[in-house]
């Protein structure tokens, strides 16, 4: 079995072999920019292990894990244009770099660029491959859409928001291991078993972000605490918090969300007092918990020595149980 730091290897030596045309440089300079950013390459990686589980040849998954992060890349770039931001990885987003029209064309061409390279999977599994990365691909839009449009609305239940989460984050990380398994040759009900595992860990680990956004420590979290709360994101911790207040928490809570002005400090001190009051923190905690539960179930179902998945673990377990 190849460890996480060998199919990273591969990854990254993928990525700096990428070749794109000279002209015009305006179109391929800010694809190279944000893949050169870096990141922890979690997408690809999960591709090549789950492969790995089945076949000793993951060289043949390398093509279409690269094509997983290169799409990956194409949406943070989309995604960043869409939300204004100024950083992506502590750099400036491609939009800043460049401008608007740029990010949105740059953006197309990594998208036709990742599915040139998803083509890249053997001729047997092609076409089932090809059909899972474009049900994806859709699936992601719809949870963008979903995600904007609660921008706007203060009534977003729990359900809305695990959905949107669903469809913006978990598909693509089931997605990638799923394909890695197909590739490697698995039976149908251990692929699907694979991709169970990763919708389940990827809803943990975004209900950990949302966590980890108002608890963590801004040192080990990477950003600074409580951007959620200044932006009145639609959180589960938001959604839950909205749905349990009694009518003075709820007006608070409403008074600070309706606000144009305010000092930072002050409103995610009294949001965070909120959430403390009615218990939040440990209601995510549990959530949490029990997606990682049910993750690790359809993980321990497959039909392969346990042993050998012990990496796929370890690897989720280092995502799951960062600092808070």
């Amino acid at each position: 079995m190849y460890s996480f730091d060998d199919t990273l290897r591969k990854i990254e030596t993928g990525i700096t072999k990428f070749r794109f045309s000279e002209h015009p440089r305006s179109l391929y300079d800010p694809i190279e920019y944000i893949l050169g950013l870096g990141g922890k390459r979690i997408r690809p990686a999960l591709t090549l292990l789950a492969c790995n589980l089945f076949s000793d040849n993951v060289d043949q998954a390398v093509k279409p894990a690269l094509g997983l992060e290169v799409f990956h890349n194409f949406t943070l770039l989309h995604d960043d244009l869409m939300d204004q931001a100024d950083k992506r990885r502590n750099k400036p987003t491609v939009h800043k770099v460049w401008d608007a029209n740029t990010a949105i064309l740059s953006g197309d061409a990594m998208m036709i660029y990742a599915y040139q390279l998803v083509c890249e999977t053997p001729e047997k599994c092609l076409k089932q491959v090809m059909v899972l990365f474009s049900k994806t691909a859709l699936e992601i839009c719809e949870g963008q859409q979903f995600d904007m449009e609660f921008e706007s609305r203060t009534n977003v239940s729990e359900e809305e928001y695990i959905e949107m989460i669903r469809l913006k984050t978990a598909v693509l990380l089931a997605c990638c291991l799923k394909t890695g398994a197909i590739i490697g040759g698995a039976s149908e009900k251990d692929a699907d078993s694979l991709y169970e595992f990763g919708i389940h860990i990827g809803l943990a680990f975004q209900l950990q972000d949302d966590l980890l956004d108002v608890y963590g420590n801004p040192e080990t979290f990477g950003k600074n605490i409580g951007g959620d709360i200044l932006s009145n994101k639609k959180t589960f911790l938001l959604a839950n918090a909205l749905k349990m207040a009694n009518k003075d928490q709820l007006a608070a809570l409403t008074d600070w969300m309706e606000k144009p002005e305010f000092i930072a400090s002050e409103k995610i001190s009294a949001v965070t007092t909120i959430f403390n009051e009615l218990g939040i923190k440990q209601l995510t905690e549990k959530r949490i918990q029990s997606y990682y539960s049910t993750s690790m179930q359809a993980l321990n179902s497959l039909s392969i020595d346990i042993n050998k998945a012990s990496i796929l673990k370890e690897v989720t377990d280092k995502l799951m149980f960062r600092q808070v």
